[in-house]
C-alpha cells in the first residue's frame, strides 16, 4: 500500500511538474518560432486601425511592434473584432491581446496583465443638440450604443442605458449621429483622435468619469517567463524615450499616467 502510495503520490508531482512546465513554455515557443502572434481589432484608431494605404498601424500596434523587437522576435497581428478577441487567447489563436484592454477583476481572475502602458478615462458622447443628457446619470432609459463586451457597455449597463450593440467606436458615433443612439460612453483618447480628424462632426462630451481605466497586455495564465519579458520589454519602451516618442506621435503627450 505504502508503495502503491508514494508511486501515486510522484505521479501526480510530476504531472504537476509536467504541466507547469508546459504552461511556461510560452515564451521558449515564440522564440523558436521567432513570431508573438498579437490579436488586435484593427478599426479603433488612434489604437488600432488601417491608414489610408491599408497599413495597419496605431498607438497599440507601434507598442506591440516594439516588445516584439526586444524580446528578439517578429510580431504577426492577427485582426479580430472586439467581441472575440480576448477568446482568441483561449482559442490559442494568438498569444496575447494588445487593444486597449482595460485591466478589471474579473479578467483578472482568468488571464495575466503586463504593467499598465496606457490610461484613459471614460467620457459620454452625445449629439451636439442633445440637451436631455447633461451627466452619467441621464442615461436611465435612453439607449446607448457599444460593442456589447466591453467595460464601456459595462459602465452604461450600471446607468441604466438600453444598448445597442455595435462593431467598434465609429459605428457606435455613427449611430449617434444618425440619431439612432442617444450616447455612447467610450474613452477620451478615442474621441480627441476622433474629433482631431473629424472636426465639425456633430458630437460633444457632456460627461467624464473620474477615475481612470488602466491598460495593459493581456496573456494567458500561467507564463511568467512571458509576462516578464511583455514586462521588461515595456520598461525598456519607457526608459530609452520610445514610448514618449510614440505617445506623441499619436496624442502629443505623454500617456502613460
Amino acid at each position: 500500500m505504502k508503495k502503491l502510495f508514494f508511486a501515486a503520490l510522484l505521479g501526480a508531482l510530476f504531472s504537476t511538474l509536467a504541466a507547469a512546465a508546459q504552461a511556461d513554455d510560452a515564451l521558449t515557443t515564440i522564440k523558436t518560432a521567432k513570431v508573438f502572434k498579437v490579436g488586435t481589432e484593427g478599426t479603433y484608431a488612434p489604437f488600432t486601425f488601417h491608414d489610408s494605404n491599408g497599413t495597419l498601424t496605431g498607438f497599440d500596434v507601434d507598442i506591440a511592434r516594439e516588445i516584439g523587437k526586444r524580446i528578439g522576435v517578429n510580431v504577426e497581428f492577427v485582426e479580430s473584432k472586439w467581441d472575440g478577441l480576448i477568446a482568441g487567447v483561449d482559442a490559442h489563436r494568438y498569444d496575447a491581446v494588445i487593444n486597449e484592454v482595460a485591466v478589471t477583476p474579473e479578467r483578472r481572475e482568468k488571464y495575466d496583465f503586463s504593467s499598465p502602458y496606457i490610461v484613459s478615462k471614460a467620457v459620454l458622447i452625445i449629439k451636439n443638440d442633445n440637451a436631455g443628457i447633461k451627466t452619467f446619470d441621464d442615461l436611465k432609459g435612453k439607449k446607448s450604443a457599444h460593442t456589447l463586451s466591453s467595460n464601456y457597455a459595462q459602465i452604461a449597463r450600471k446607468y441604466g442605458a438600453d444598448l445597442l450593440g455595435t462593431d467598434g467606436f465609429n459605428q457606435s458615433i455613427d449611430l449617434v449621429i444618425a440619431g439612432r443612439a442617444d450616447a455612447t460612453i467610450n474613452d477620451n483618447l478615442s474621441y480627441l483622435d476622433f474629433k482631431k480628424h473629424k472636426p465639425d462632426a456633430p458630437v460633444k462630451i457632456a460627461a467624464t468619469l473620474p477615475n481612470a481605466d488602466a491598460n495593459a497586455v493581456l496573456i494567458r495564465k500561467g507564463n511568467p517567463a512571458l509576462l516578464e519579458a511583455i514586462n521588461t520589454a515595456l520598461a525598456q519602451i519607457k526608459a530609452d524615450g520610445t514610448y514618449l516618442a510614440i505617445s506623441k506621435k499619436y496624442f502629443g503627450e505623454d500617456v502613460s499616467h
